[in-house]
């Protein structure tokens, strides 16, 4: 498995509140790269994207749970399945 497998699956086997509280600690953490940007700072702007894409993935799991899509734990298959 691949490692953005397994921080897709250490985040999916988080409860929902975690979850939000670790968007939220990312969006912070974005928020102060982008301001470090503007204030020339920040050396390499590849860490914004992963901020953005890490965003992403909380907000999808968020939602296909909010959907009954996907439960915690299960993976993508495994809610199909079940």
């Amino acid at each position: 498995m691949s490692k953005t497998a397994d921080a897709l699956d250490k985040l999916r086997d988080l409860p929902a509140e975690e979850l939000r509280v670790a968007l939220a600690r990312v969006r912070d953490e974005l928020f102060r790269l982008q301001l470090g940007r503007h204030t020339n700072q920040v050396t390499s702007t590849a860490e914004m994207t992963t901020k953005r894409r890490e965003i992403a993935k909380i907000l999808t799991i968020l939602r296909a749970r909010d959907l009954e899509i996907e439960k915690q734990g299960a993976r993508k298959g495994a809610a199909k399945e079940g």
